[in-house]
């Protein structure tokens, strides 16, 4: 070892015997040699809290007939001690002090500070190596334990003399680092000063700053937008028919929040299907929905029935603010194609004129899409004149016959033929859902339920081994 320091007695490494400083020939007894668990050697070198340590000796202590535990005593260069011990994979760092306890029923202070008295223990020195400042001590001795969380102190007394410690917990990793060791002893049960596994504390104060966090973004939130229709669109099937329709453009203000999309078609025994991409029109970002609208009714054995309906809804979730636009695309049973498309339509006139197989004609106006149907050729062409101002001459009259008499009548059109052309888009944006706010919130409140119960859980099982737990044992 590279310190020096005054020696009283020594273990040989060679034989064993306990040696005085007097002369290698005093040869008091035969020692044990420290072997199970034990992971540091005499003149092992390490860093503790900067501090560049050596061990000089180690003894192990044994209480009862099958209890041991292991302290290593180790120097630095100015020559103060410090000391390490272990029990059940469980190490503590201990300093020795000259303070005074005052004694109390079930506690202990020192220096202003209450520690709980855990037990006490007597013990003799089972096996030891090393070298000594003083005589090693073979007769049973007695420790008294007092704790305070992840610190002690401990009172040892042999014979009329006391030794005083002050400890804390020290981690086996921390231990492993500074010697360098590969292999460490495996935790068994739960140390006398052991931390619980996180500070639970300042965990709480992060769930709780957390948790007010959110709260004050959730207010945000709501407060910062309104819920409305932010789209509304009649598409209409022809329009739609083989192809895809950009709709117009329109923004969310706010926080994110589901879009509730509801689908209104005029169907009747019949069914319609829509597909739409919400498109975020900054990122091009794309969010795609399908459904069905179907509705059938009848009467069978003297009753009436009916399934489906006009009009479907589902929701869109978390669509953040922006500007928007939907893609359209549909179709209907049947198709989507308008046959006043290839009807009979006059220059100046905005309408159009089919006629089907049993003779009837239809008028559809452009304006207002509404249908007039007209069962003789005359009245249809005295409409046709008054709308568009055609002169009641012979040639023109001529002219609307031979169109009206060679139109195709091979359109097979009912007078409720125009129902179903179109579907009818409504976009709403919901209120802010606090479902997964009140999930967090859940969450972060059980979280912190748990942390105490199993704290506490902890803390009892740490005083199991205590002839003097606070924690009651029934």
């Amino acid at each position: 070892m590279a310190i020096d320091f005054a020696i009283e007695e020594f273990i040989c490494s060679h034989c064993k015997n306990l040696i005085s400083s007097e002369g290698i020939s005093v040869k008091k007894k035969k020692v044990k040699e420290p072997v199970e668990n034990v992971v540091l050697e005499v003149g092992s070198k390490g860093i503790l809290y900067g501090t560049e340590y050596w061990v000089i000796n180690i003894v192990i202590k044994k209480y009862g007939s099958d209890t041991f535990w292991r302290e290593y005593t180790l120097k630095d260069r100015a020559g103060n001690n410090i000391y390490l011990s272990e029990s059940d994979g469980h190490w503590v760092f201990l300093r020795q002090g000259d303070f005074k306890l005052i004694e109390y029923q079930y506690y202990v202070e020192a220096d202003g500070k209450k520690y709980r008295w855990y037990e006490t223990t007597p013990c003799t020195v089972h096996a030891a190596s090393g070298f000594f400042e003083d005589k090693l001590p073979f007769g049973l001795s007695t420790y008294k334990e007092y704790v305070n969380g992840t610190e002690m102190v401990s009172c040892e007394q042999y014979g009329n003399e006391f030794q005083f410690f002050k400890g804390n917990h020290i981690s086996k990793s921390v231990i492993k680092r500074a010697f360098g060791i590969t292999g460490m002893p495996f935790y068994t049960g739960i140390g006398i000063v052991q931390p619980f596994y996180y500070n639970v504390k300042q965990c709480i104060n992060i769930m709780a700053i957390t948790a007010l966090l959110i709260c004050l973004l959730q207010l945000y939130t709501v407060t910062s937008r309104s819920n409305q229709t932010v789209f509304e669109q009649t598409i209409a099937f022809e329009d739609v028919n083989d192809k895809e329709l950009v709709s117009k453009s329109f923004t969310l203000s706010g926080g994110s929040a589901p879009l509730k999309v509801n689908l209104f078609s005029d169907v009747d025994n019949s069914w319609a299907n829509v597909g739409l991409g919400l498109v975020n029109e900054k990122t091009n970002e794309v969010i795609y929905a399908t459904k069905d609208i179907e509705r059938y009714s009848g009467f069978e054995d003297g009753e009436s029935w009916s399934e489906g309906s006009q009009s479907e809804n589902f929701n869109m979730c978390g669509i953040p603010q922006g500007a928007y636009h939907f893609i359209v695309s549909a179709e209907k049973e049947g198709g989507g194609k308008n046959p006043f498309q290839s009807g009979y339509r006059p220059e100046n006139g905005d309408f159009s004129v089919i006629q089907n197989t049993t003779g009837t004609f239809f008028l559809k106006n452009d304006k207002d899409k509404s249908i007039e149907t007209f069962t003789d050729k005359e009245s249809l062409k005295n409409e046709i004149i008054s709308r568009t101002g055609l002169q009641n001459t012979e040639k023109e009259m001529n002219k609307m016959d031979s169109i009206l008499v060679n139109m195709p009548p091979n359109y097979d059109y009912t007078a409720n033929g125009e129902k179903n052309l179109s579907v009818n888009i409504k976009a709403t944006w919901l209120p802010v859902s606090f479902w997964n706010f009140g999930i967090v919130i859940f969450i972060l409140a059980l979280f912190t339920v748990a942390s105490y119960i199993a704290k506490s859980i902890f803390e009892s099982s740490k005083w199991n081994n205590s002839s003097n737990s606070p924690y009651s044992t029934n």
